[in-house]
Protein backbone atom coordinates (compact mmCIF):
# COMPACT_ATOMS: atom_id res chain seq x y z
CA UNK A 1 0.00 0.00 0.00
CA UNK A 2 2.73 2.51 0.65
CA UNK A 3 4.49 1.63 -2.39
CA UNK A 4 1.79 2.20 -3.97
CA UNK A 5 0.98 5.53 -2.66
CA UNK A 6 4.71 6.58 -4.03
CA UNK A 7 4.18 5.04 -7.38
CA UNK A 8 1.30 7.44 -7.40
CA UNK A 9 2.88 10.07 -6.18
CA UNK A 10 5.81 10.22 -8.43
CA UNK A 11 3.23 9.52 -11.34
CA UNK A 12 1.62 13.14 -10.34
CA UNK A 13 5.23 14.87 -9.85
CA UNK A 14 6.16 13.37 -13.35
CA UNK A 15 2.44 14.06 -15.45
CA UNK A 16 3.01 17.70 -13.76
CA UNK A 17 6.63 18.37 -14.74
CA UNK A 18 5.50 17.13 -18.45
CA UNK A 19 2.11 19.56 -18.50
CA UNK A 20 5.18 22.44 -16.75
CA UNK A 21 7.57 21.53 -19.67
CA UNK A 22 4.72 21.45 -22.56
CA UNK A 23 3.58 24.81 -21.23
CA UNK A 24 6.90 26.19 -21.52
CA UNK A 25 7.63 24.73 -25.02
CA UNK A 26 4.79 26.39 -26.65
CA UNK A 27 4.64 29.85 -24.84
CA UNK A 28 8.58 30.01 -26.09
CA UNK A 29 7.70 28.70 -29.34
CA UNK A 30 5.22 31.56 -29.75
CA UNK A 31 7.51 34.17 -28.70
CA UNK A 32 10.26 32.51 -31.45
CA UNK A 33 7.77 32.87 -34.02
CA UNK A 34 8.22 37.04 -33.33
CA UNK A 35 12.21 36.30 -33.94
CA UNK A 36 13.14 39.46 -36.33
CA UNK A 37 15.06 38.81 -39.24
CA UNK A 38 17.80 41.63 -38.54
CA UNK A 39 20.85 41.55 -36.29
CA UNK A 40 21.64 41.56 -32.90
CA UNK A 41 22.00 40.15 -29.43
CA UNK A 42 20.17 37.37 -27.63
CA UNK A 43 20.20 35.98 -24.34
CA UNK A 44 18.66 32.68 -23.01
CA UNK A 45 17.67 32.37 -19.62
CA UNK A 46 17.01 29.65 -17.36
CA UNK A 47 14.01 29.30 -15.45
CA UNK A 48 15.04 31.49 -12.51
CA UNK A 49 15.61 34.34 -15.24
CA UNK A 50 19.59 34.03 -14.78
CA UNK A 51 20.66 35.09 -18.18
CA UNK A 52 22.96 31.52 -19.32
CA UNK A 53 24.72 32.52 -22.23
CA UNK A 54 25.08 35.65 -24.85
CA UNK A 55 25.43 35.24 -27.89
CA UNK A 56 25.52 37.42 -31.36
CA UNK A 57 23.16 36.85 -34.49
CA UNK A 58 23.32 38.40 -37.88
CA UNK A 59 19.82 37.03 -38.45
CA UNK A 60 18.32 37.02 -34.83
CA UNK A 61 15.67 34.43 -36.79
CA UNK A 62 18.01 31.76 -38.49
CA UNK A 63 19.94 31.59 -35.62
CA UNK A 64 18.12 31.55 -32.04
CA UNK A 65 15.69 28.82 -34.34
CA UNK A 66 18.65 26.58 -34.60
CA UNK A 67 18.71 25.82 -30.61
CA UNK A 68 15.71 24.52 -30.36
CA UNK A 69 15.93 22.02 -33.53
CA UNK A 70 17.24 18.80 -33.60
CA UNK A 71 20.01 18.07 -30.89
CA UNK A 72 21.49 15.19 -32.62
CA UNK A 73 24.70 16.95 -34.35
CA UNK A 74 25.16 19.65 -30.85
CA UNK A 75 27.70 18.82 -28.51
CA UNK A 76 27.28 17.69 -24.98
CA UNK A 77 28.01 21.15 -23.88
CA UNK A 78 25.36 22.99 -25.91
CA UNK A 79 23.07 19.88 -25.39
CA UNK A 80 23.25 20.83 -21.71
CA UNK A 81 22.94 24.59 -22.59
CA UNK A 82 19.52 24.06 -24.75
CA UNK A 83 17.99 21.35 -21.81
CA UNK A 84 18.19 24.42 -19.52
CA UNK A 85 16.75 27.26 -21.68
CA UNK A 86 13.51 28.39 -20.47
CA UNK A 87 13.17 32.08 -22.13
CA UNK A 88 15.07 33.50 -24.78
CA UNK A 89 15.39 37.60 -25.18
CA UNK A 90 16.59 39.40 -27.68
CA UNK A 91 17.86 43.09 -28.47
CA UNK A 92 18.33 44.16 -32.19
CA UNK A 93 20.93 46.42 -33.66
CA UNK A 94 21.79 48.56 -36.44
CA UNK A 95 24.21 46.40 -37.97
CA UNK A 96 26.53 42.98 -37.50
CA UNK A 97 29.66 44.59 -36.56
CA UNK A 98 27.56 46.72 -33.91
CA UNK A 99 25.71 43.09 -32.05
CA UNK A 100 29.60 42.00 -32.10
CA UNK A 101 30.78 45.27 -30.06
CA UNK A 102 27.19 44.95 -28.41
CA UNK A 103 27.23 41.05 -27.05
CA UNK A 104 31.33 41.62 -26.08
CA UNK A 105 29.75 44.27 -23.49
CA UNK A 106 27.01 41.91 -22.15
CA UNK A 107 29.52 39.26 -21.51
CA UNK A 108 31.50 41.38 -19.48
CA UNK A 109 28.28 42.91 -17.31
CA UNK A 110 26.53 39.18 -16.93
CA UNK A 111 29.27 37.03 -17.06
CA UNK A 112 27.27 34.07 -18.07
CA UNK A 113 28.36 30.49 -17.13
CA UNK A 114 27.46 28.77 -20.55
CA UNK A 115 29.77 31.78 -22.31
CA UNK A 116 32.53 30.30 -20.23
CA UNK A 117 31.76 26.75 -20.85
CA UNK A 118 31.38 26.81 -24.14
CA UNK A 119 34.21 29.34 -25.71
CA UNK A 120 37.64 28.18 -26.37
CA UNK A 121 40.05 30.44 -24.44
CA UNK A 122 42.89 30.81 -27.19
CA UNK A 123 40.23 32.61 -29.36
CA UNK A 124 40.25 35.52 -26.57
CA UNK A 125 41.09 38.54 -28.86
CA UNK A 126 41.57 41.84 -27.70
CA UNK A 127 42.09 44.84 -30.00
CA UNK A 128 45.11 47.67 -28.81
CA UNK A 129 45.44 50.84 -29.79
CA UNK A 130 48.41 53.19 -28.18
CA UNK A 131 47.49 56.25 -28.64
CA UNK A 132 50.20 57.73 -26.82
CA UNK A 133 52.54 57.22 -29.86
CA UNK A 134 52.81 59.99 -32.26
CA UNK A 135 51.53 57.34 -35.01
CA UNK A 136 49.57 54.99 -33.44
CA UNK A 137 49.17 51.44 -34.83
CA UNK A 138 45.64 48.90 -34.35
CA UNK A 139 46.56 45.62 -33.65
CA UNK A 140 45.18 42.56 -31.94
CA UNK A 141 46.69 40.32 -29.01
CA UNK A 142 45.12 37.81 -26.88
CA UNK A 143 47.27 39.19 -23.69
CA UNK A 144 46.94 42.82 -22.59
CA UNK A 145 49.57 43.75 -20.51
CA UNK A 146 50.05 47.54 -18.71
CA UNK A 147 51.94 49.48 -21.31
CA UNK A 148 50.06 52.38 -21.14
CA UNK A 149 47.68 51.29 -24.69
CA UNK A 150 43.98 50.69 -24.80
CA UNK A 151 42.63 47.58 -25.11
CA UNK A 152 39.17 46.74 -26.50
CA UNK A 153 37.43 43.17 -25.60
CA UNK A 154 37.98 40.53 -24.87
CA UNK A 155 35.75 39.03 -28.31
CA UNK A 156 35.71 35.56 -28.41
CA UNK A 157 35.82 34.94 -31.79
CA UNK A 158 39.39 36.19 -33.35
CA UNK A 159 38.27 36.07 -36.78
CA UNK A 160 35.06 37.81 -36.45
CA UNK A 161 36.58 40.45 -35.19
CA UNK A 162 39.40 41.12 -37.50
CA UNK A 163 36.73 40.62 -39.96
CA UNK A 164 34.85 43.53 -38.88
CA UNK A 165 38.08 45.82 -38.20
CA UNK A 166 38.74 45.36 -41.74
CA UNK A 167 35.58 46.56 -42.51
CA UNK A 168 35.63 49.83 -40.34
CA UNK A 169 39.48 50.08 -41.99
CA UNK A 170 37.59 51.73 -44.87
CA UNK A 171 36.04 54.49 -42.93
CA UNK A 172 38.52 54.76 -40.35
CA UNK A 173 42.22 54.76 -42.15
CA UNK A 174 44.44 53.02 -39.40
CA UNK A 175 47.99 51.88 -39.70
CA UNK A 176 49.26 47.93 -38.60
CA UNK A 177 52.44 49.16 -38.60
CA UNK A 178 54.69 52.35 -37.63
CA UNK A 179 55.04 54.28 -41.02
CA UNK A 180 58.74 54.85 -42.10
CA UNK A 181 60.10 58.62 -41.48
CA UNK A 182 60.11 59.77 -45.08
CA UNK A 183 58.82 56.88 -46.52
CA UNK A 184 57.13 56.47 -49.57
CA UNK A 185 52.99 55.44 -49.54
CA UNK A 186 52.55 52.07 -49.51
CA UNK A 187 49.88 50.17 -50.75
CA UNK A 188 47.47 50.55 -48.14
CA UNK A 189 47.66 54.27 -48.48
CA UNK A 190 46.83 54.00 -51.91
CA UNK A 191 43.87 51.89 -51.95
CA UNK A 192 42.48 54.22 -48.78
CA UNK A 193 43.24 51.86 -46.14
CA UNK A 194 45.83 53.92 -44.46
CA UNK A 195 46.11 57.50 -43.92
CA UNK A 196 46.20 59.63 -47.09
CA UNK A 197 49.83 61.40 -47.70
CA UNK A 198 50.15 64.93 -46.00
CA UNK A 199 47.49 63.64 -42.84
CA UNK A 200 49.47 64.98 -39.95
CA UNK A 201 49.36 63.02 -36.63
CA UNK A 202 46.63 65.19 -34.80
CA UNK A 203 44.00 65.02 -37.69
CA UNK A 204 45.02 60.98 -37.69
CA UNK A 205 44.11 60.05 -33.60
CA UNK A 206 40.99 62.10 -34.76
CA UNK A 207 40.35 59.35 -37.02
CA UNK A 208 41.41 56.69 -34.64
CA UNK A 209 39.08 57.99 -31.51
CA UNK A 210 36.19 58.69 -33.81
CA UNK A 211 37.04 54.55 -34.56
CA UNK A 212 36.94 53.83 -30.92
CA UNK A 213 33.68 55.81 -30.64
CA UNK A 214 32.53 53.43 -33.36
CA UNK A 215 33.42 50.36 -31.46
CA UNK A 216 31.62 51.78 -28.10
CA UNK A 217 28.05 52.72 -29.49
CA UNK A 218 28.05 56.19 -31.24
CA UNK A 219 27.72 55.39 -34.99
CA UNK A 220 25.36 57.61 -35.38
CA UNK A 221 26.47 60.43 -33.73
CA UNK A 222 29.63 59.94 -36.05
CA UNK A 223 27.40 59.49 -39.12
CA UNK A 224 25.67 62.74 -38.00
CA UNK A 225 29.24 65.00 -37.58
CA UNK A 226 30.32 63.34 -41.31
CA UNK A 227 27.40 64.87 -42.75
CA UNK A 228 27.86 68.36 -41.55
CA UNK A 229 31.39 68.20 -42.28
CA UNK A 230 30.65 67.02 -45.80
CA UNK A 231 28.14 70.37 -45.93
CA UNK A 232 30.70 72.53 -45.09
CA UNK A 233 33.12 71.38 -47.41
CA UNK A 234 30.96 71.54 -49.96
CA UNK A 235 30.06 75.38 -49.26
CA UNK A 236 33.33 75.94 -49.13
CA UNK A 237 33.72 74.26 -52.54
CA UNK A 238 36.30 71.90 -51.33
CA UNK A 239 34.48 68.89 -53.41
CA UNK A 240 37.29 66.35 -53.23
CA UNK A 241 37.33 66.40 -49.85
CA UNK A 242 33.25 66.53 -49.45
CA UNK A 243 32.93 63.53 -52.00
CA UNK A 244 35.71 61.43 -49.59
CA UNK A 245 33.48 62.23 -46.87
CA UNK A 246 29.81 61.12 -48.50
CA UNK A 247 32.11 58.15 -49.34
CA UNK A 248 32.91 57.46 -45.44
CA UNK A 249 28.74 57.94 -44.81
CA UNK A 250 28.23 55.60 -47.79
CA UNK A 251 30.34 52.85 -46.38
CA UNK A 252 28.63 53.55 -43.08
CA UNK A 253 25.63 52.74 -44.24
CA UNK A 254 26.57 50.13 -45.57
CA UNK A 255 27.28 48.02 -42.41
CA UNK A 256 23.85 49.28 -41.35
CA UNK A 257 21.35 46.05 -41.81
CA UNK A 258 17.79 47.71 -40.03
CA UNK A 259 17.55 51.53 -37.84
CA UNK A 260 16.09 50.21 -35.32
CA UNK A 261 16.73 52.34 -32.39
CA UNK A 262 16.60 56.01 -33.49
CA UNK A 263 18.68 57.81 -31.44
CA UNK A 264 19.51 55.81 -29.50
CA UNK A 265 22.65 53.80 -29.44
CA UNK A 266 22.68 50.13 -29.64
CA UNK A 267 20.02 49.01 -27.55
CA UNK A 268 16.32 49.91 -26.95
CA UNK A 269 16.92 50.47 -23.21
CA UNK A 270 13.30 50.13 -21.99
CA UNK A 271 14.34 46.30 -23.03
CA UNK A 272 17.19 46.10 -20.25
CA UNK A 273 15.66 44.57 -17.43
CA UNK A 274 18.65 45.80 -15.37
CA UNK A 275 17.39 49.30 -15.81
CA UNK A 276 14.18 49.06 -15.61
CA UNK A 277 14.67 47.07 -12.27
CA UNK A 278 16.60 49.63 -10.94
CA UNK A 279 14.12 53.00 -11.90
CA UNK A 280 11.10 50.82 -10.32
CA UNK A 281 13.69 49.68 -7.07
CA UNK A 282 14.76 53.19 -6.37
CA UNK A 283 11.92 55.42 -7.88
CA UNK A 284 13.96 57.13 -10.36
CA UNK A 285 11.15 59.79 -12.60
CA UNK A 286 12.64 58.02 -16.01
CA UNK A 287 15.24 54.53 -17.04
CA UNK A 288 18.62 55.67 -15.84
CA UNK A 289 20.42 56.73 -19.50
CA UNK A 290 23.59 57.68 -18.18
CA UNK A 291 25.10 56.06 -14.86
CA UNK A 292 28.32 57.91 -13.04
CA UNK A 293 30.67 55.94 -11.42
CA UNK A 294 32.85 57.28 -9.02
CA UNK A 295 36.35 55.66 -7.56
CA UNK A 296 39.37 57.43 -5.61
CA UNK A 297 42.86 55.58 -5.52
CA UNK A 298 45.91 56.97 -3.71
CA UNK A 299 48.49 55.48 -1.64
CA UNK A 300 49.05 57.03 1.87
CA UNK A 301 47.88 60.46 0.20
CA UNK A 302 50.24 60.64 -2.32
CA UNK A 303 49.36 60.70 -6.29
CA UNK A 304 45.49 61.22 -5.70
CA UNK A 305 43.16 60.46 -8.15
CA UNK A 306 39.61 59.69 -8.93
CA UNK A 307 37.94 58.29 -12.09
CA UNK A 308 34.50 58.75 -13.62
CA UNK A 309 33.12 56.46 -15.48
CA UNK A 310 29.91 56.64 -17.67
CA UNK A 311 27.74 54.23 -18.38
CA UNK A 312 24.88 55.16 -21.47
CA UNK A 313 22.02 52.78 -22.09
CA UNK A 314 24.22 50.42 -19.63
CA UNK A 315 26.75 49.91 -21.70
CA UNK A 316 30.14 51.39 -20.78
CA UNK A 317 30.91 54.57 -22.98
CA UNK A 318 34.44 54.97 -22.56
CA UNK A 319 34.54 58.23 -24.71
CA UNK A 320 33.14 59.88 -22.02
CA UNK A 321 35.17 58.78 -19.18
CA UNK A 322 37.23 61.56 -16.82
CA UNK A 323 39.75 61.30 -14.85
CA UNK A 324 40.61 64.00 -11.58
CA UNK A 325 44.07 64.53 -9.98
CA UNK A 326 43.02 66.15 -6.46
CA UNK A 327 44.34 69.65 -5.88
CA UNK A 328 45.10 69.19 -2.45
CA UNK A 329 46.87 66.00 -1.77
CA UNK A 330 45.68 64.07 1.33
CA UNK A 331 44.63 60.34 2.78
CA UNK A 332 41.46 61.44 3.23
CA UNK A 333 38.45 59.72 0.86
CA UNK A 334 36.07 61.66 1.68
CA UNK A 335 37.69 64.85 1.24
CA UNK A 336 38.86 63.30 -2.08
CA UNK A 337 35.47 62.11 -3.28
CA UNK A 338 33.64 65.82 -2.36
CA UNK A 339 36.39 67.57 -4.58
CA UNK A 340 35.70 65.23 -7.55
CA UNK A 341 32.16 65.71 -7.50
CA UNK A 342 32.46 69.24 -6.58
CA UNK A 343 34.54 69.84 -9.72
CA UNK A 344 32.18 67.40 -11.87
CA UNK A 345 29.10 69.36 -11.33
CA UNK A 346 30.58 72.80 -11.77
CA UNK A 347 28.14 75.01 -14.10
CA UNK A 348 30.81 74.49 -16.84
CA UNK A 349 31.37 70.72 -16.72
CA UNK A 350 27.53 69.74 -16.03
CA UNK A 351 27.27 71.94 -19.51
CA UNK A 352 30.26 70.10 -21.78
CA UNK A 353 29.32 66.55 -20.25
CA UNK A 354 25.95 67.06 -19.26
CA UNK A 355 23.71 65.39 -16.39
CA UNK A 356 23.65 62.25 -15.10
CA UNK A 357 20.85 60.25 -14.20
CA UNK A 358 22.03 58.49 -11.57
CA UNK A 359 25.54 58.55 -9.66
CA UNK A 360 27.60 55.68 -7.94
CA UNK A 361 29.86 55.76 -5.29
CA UNK A 362 32.13 52.82 -4.49
CA UNK A 363 32.52 53.48 -0.89
CA UNK A 364 30.14 53.44 2.00
CA UNK A 365 28.80 56.32 4.03
CA UNK A 366 31.14 58.59 4.37
CA UNK A 367 31.66 58.50 0.69
CA UNK A 368 28.19 58.52 -0.12
CA UNK A 369 27.68 61.85 2.42
CA UNK A 370 30.84 63.66 0.49
CA UNK A 371 29.67 63.10 -2.49
CA UNK A 372 26.03 64.08 -1.64
CA UNK A 373 27.48 67.18 -0.32
CA UNK A 374 28.98 68.24 -3.20
CA UNK A 375 25.44 67.48 -5.13
CA UNK A 376 23.92 69.52 -2.11
CA UNK A 377 26.28 72.95 -2.93
CA UNK A 378 24.64 73.26 -6.50
CA UNK A 379 20.91 73.02 -5.21
CA UNK A 380 20.91 69.54 -7.87
CA UNK A 381 18.52 66.79 -7.30
CA UNK A 382 20.72 64.07 -9.12
CA UNK A 383 19.87 60.25 -7.78
CA UNK A 384 22.99 59.36 -5.91
CA UNK A 385 24.32 56.13 -3.79
CA UNK A 386 26.56 54.39 -3.20
CA UNK A 387 28.18 50.55 -3.36
CA UNK A 388 29.51 49.01 -0.27
CA UNK A 389 33.16 47.27 -0.98
CA UNK A 390 32.88 43.90 0.49
CA UNK A 391 29.03 42.80 0.75
CA UNK A 392 28.20 44.89 -1.98
CA UNK A 393 25.58 46.25 -0.55
CA UNK A 394 23.47 49.40 -1.84
CA UNK A 395 23.69 52.11 0.47
CA UNK A 396 20.97 55.03 0.58
CA UNK A 397 20.51 57.94 2.35
CA UNK A 398 17.12 58.29 3.29
CA UNK A 399 16.25 61.77 2.38
CA UNK A 400 19.31 63.13 0.54
CA UNK A 401 19.68 60.69 -1.82
CA UNK A 402 16.96 62.38 -4.11
CA UNK A 403 14.94 58.60 -5.00
CA UNK A 404 11.60 57.78 -3.99
CA UNK A 405 11.56 55.10 -0.89
CA UNK A 406 8.42 53.63 -1.41
CA UNK A 407 10.02 50.19 -2.79
CA UNK A 408 12.04 50.29 -0.21
CA UNK A 409 9.71 50.59 2.78
CA UNK A 410 8.18 48.04 1.56
CA UNK A 411 10.52 45.40 1.33
CA UNK A 412 11.55 46.61 5.04
CA UNK A 413 7.42 45.87 5.98
CA UNK A 414 7.24 42.66 3.81
CA UNK A 415 11.17 40.98 3.52
CA UNK A 416 11.15 38.19 0.52
CA UNK A 417 14.21 35.94 -0.20
CA UNK A 418 15.38 38.41 -2.65
CA UNK A 419 15.80 41.63 -1.21
CA UNK A 420 16.84 43.08 2.41
CA UNK A 421 16.29 46.17 2.96
CA UNK A 422 17.27 47.04 6.72
CA UNK A 423 18.16 50.86 8.37
CA UNK A 424 21.12 51.94 9.56
CA UNK A 425 20.95 55.46 11.09
CA UNK A 426 19.93 57.91 8.19
CA UNK A 427 20.57 55.68 5.75
CA UNK A 428 18.68 52.30 3.92
CA UNK A 429 21.00 49.48 3.44
CA UNK A 430 19.97 47.35 0.50
CA UNK A 431 21.15 43.57 -0.07
CA UNK A 432 20.25 42.71 -4.00
CA UNK A 433 21.87 38.97 -3.03
CA UNK A 434 20.20 37.73 -0.16
CA UNK A 435 22.29 34.50 1.60
CA UNK A 436 25.27 35.27 -0.92
CA UNK A 437 28.53 36.80 0.74
CA UNK A 438 31.90 38.17 -1.00
CA UNK A 439 35.24 36.95 0.51
CA UNK A 440 36.92 40.47 0.43
CA UNK A 441 36.86 43.80 -1.34
CA UNK A 442 36.03 43.87 -4.81
CA UNK A 443 35.41 40.31 -4.83
CA UNK A 444 33.59 39.15 -8.20
CA UNK A 445 32.43 36.00 -6.29
CA UNK A 446 28.62 37.42 -6.44
CA UNK A 447 28.74 37.59 -10.95
CA UNK A 448 29.64 34.19 -11.08
CA UNK A 449 26.84 33.07 -8.47
CA UNK A 450 24.44 30.36 -9.97
CA UNK A 451 22.25 31.79 -7.50
CA UNK A 452 19.54 34.26 -9.57
CA UNK A 453 16.92 36.37 -7.66
CA UNK A 454 14.60 39.31 -9.09
CA UNK A 455 17.18 42.00 -8.58
CA UNK A 456 20.46 39.59 -9.85
CA UNK A 457 20.59 42.11 -13.04
CA UNK A 458 20.89 45.19 -11.26
CA UNK A 459 23.93 43.82 -9.15
CA UNK A 460 25.51 42.65 -11.94
CA UNK A 461 24.99 46.35 -13.61
CA UNK A 462 26.49 48.06 -10.46
CA UNK A 463 29.24 45.72 -9.90
CA UNK A 464 30.47 45.95 -13.86
CA UNK A 465 30.19 49.86 -13.45
CA UNK A 466 31.67 49.61 -9.44
CA UNK A 467 34.57 47.34 -11.47
CA UNK A 468 35.37 49.46 -14.01
CA UNK A 469 35.75 52.70 -11.81
CA UNK A 470 38.20 51.03 -10.18
CA UNK A 471 40.03 49.93 -12.92
CA UNK A 472 40.16 53.48 -14.57
CA UNK A 473 41.19 55.44 -11.00
CA UNK A 474 43.48 52.49 -10.64
CA UNK A 475 45.29 52.52 -13.83
CA UNK A 476 45.70 56.34 -13.37
CA UNK A 477 46.97 56.36 -9.88
CA UNK A 478 49.84 53.60 -11.24
CA UNK A 479 51.03 56.03 -14.34
CA UNK A 480 51.49 58.63 -12.02
CA UNK A 481 53.29 56.96 -9.40
CA UNK A 482 55.42 55.51 -12.15
CA UNK A 483 56.43 59.43 -13.11
CA UNK A 484 56.93 59.97 -9.63
CA UNK A 485 59.17 57.09 -9.21
CA UNK A 486 61.35 58.47 -12.00
CA UNK A 487 61.94 61.88 -10.90
CA UNK A 488 64.77 62.42 -9.08
CA UNK A 489 66.40 65.45 -7.54
CA UNK A 490 68.16 66.86 -10.66
CA UNK A 491 64.92 67.45 -11.79
CA UNK A 492 64.74 70.27 -9.28
CA UNK A 493 67.57 71.61 -10.41
CA UNK A 494 67.56 74.83 -12.25
CA UNK A 495 69.84 75.13 -15.31
CA UNK A 496 70.02 70.71 -15.25
CA UNK A 497 67.95 70.62 -18.55
CA UNK A 498 66.60 66.79 -19.98
CA UNK A 499 69.40 66.63 -22.16
CA UNK A 500 71.81 66.66 -19.00
CA UNK A 501 69.83 64.39 -16.74
CA UNK A 502 70.00 61.74 -19.19
CA UNK A 503 73.50 61.96 -20.09
CA UNK A 504 74.10 61.60 -16.52
CA UNK A 505 72.27 58.82 -16.21
CA UNK A 506 74.03 57.52 -19.02
CA UNK A 507 77.03 57.92 -17.77
CA UNK A 508 76.93 56.26 -14.18
CA UNK A 509 73.30 53.90 -14.82
CA UNK A 510 71.30 55.50 -12.03
CA UNK A 511 70.60 58.25 -9.71
CA UNK A 512 72.75 56.22 -7.19
CA UNK A 513 75.56 56.35 -9.50
CA UNK A 514 75.51 59.82 -9.52
CA UNK A 515 75.38 60.31 -6.01
CA UNK A 516 78.61 58.58 -5.12
CA UNK A 517 81.20 59.90 -8.50
CA UNK A 518 83.58 61.96 -7.46
CA UNK A 519 84.05 65.38 -9.21
CA UNK A 520 86.64 64.83 -11.34
CA UNK A 521 84.66 62.42 -13.07
CA UNK A 522 81.25 64.64 -12.76
CA UNK A 523 83.03 67.71 -14.74
CA UNK A 524 84.54 65.41 -17.19
CA UNK A 525 80.59 63.87 -18.13
CA UNK A 526 78.92 67.28 -17.89
CA UNK A 527 81.51 70.13 -17.38
CA UNK A 528 82.69 72.36 -14.43
CA UNK A 529 79.82 74.48 -14.29
CA UNK A 530 76.82 72.60 -13.99
CA UNK A 531 78.57 70.24 -11.83
CA UNK A 532 79.02 73.16 -9.46
CA UNK A 533 75.04 73.50 -9.74
CA UNK A 534 74.39 69.52 -8.50
CA UNK A 535 77.47 69.10 -6.00
CA UNK A 536 76.31 70.66 -3.20
CA UNK A 537 72.62 69.28 -3.29
CA UNK A 538 74.49 65.51 -4.33
CA UNK A 539 76.65 66.22 -1.69
CA UNK A 540 75.64 68.29 1.28
CA UNK A 541 78.11 69.89 3.28
CA UNK A 542 78.46 69.01 7.20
Amino acid sequence: MYSLKIIRLLYYDVHRYNNDMESKTQKLQDKLKTLPRSSGVYFHKAKSGEIIYVGKAAVLKNRVRQYFQSTRDMDVKTRALVEEIYDTDWVETESEIDALFLESEMVKRYMPRFNILLRDDKSETFIRIDMKSEWPTVSFTRNPSDDGAEYFGPYYNGYTIKKALRYLRKVFPYYTTPPKENGRPDLDAHIGLSPRAGTSSTEYKSTLKRLIRYMEGGRSAIVRELDKEMHLAAKLHDFENAAALRNKINDLKSLQQKIMFGDREFMDISKDKALSSLMTLLGLPKIPARIEGYDVSHMGGTNVVASMVVFTNGVSDRANYRKFKTRIEQNDDYYNMHETLQRRLSEKNLKAWGKPDLILIDGGKGQLDAALRAVEEYNLTIPTISIAKREEEIIVHRIRSNIGTDALKEFIQNPTQDVAVTISGDYYVINLHVGQLNASSHSKNLRSSSIHSTYSDVTKLFQRIRDESHRFAISYHTVLKRAKQTANVLEEIPGIGPATRRKLIRTFGSMRGVSVADETALIAAIGEKKTKLILPLLKPQS
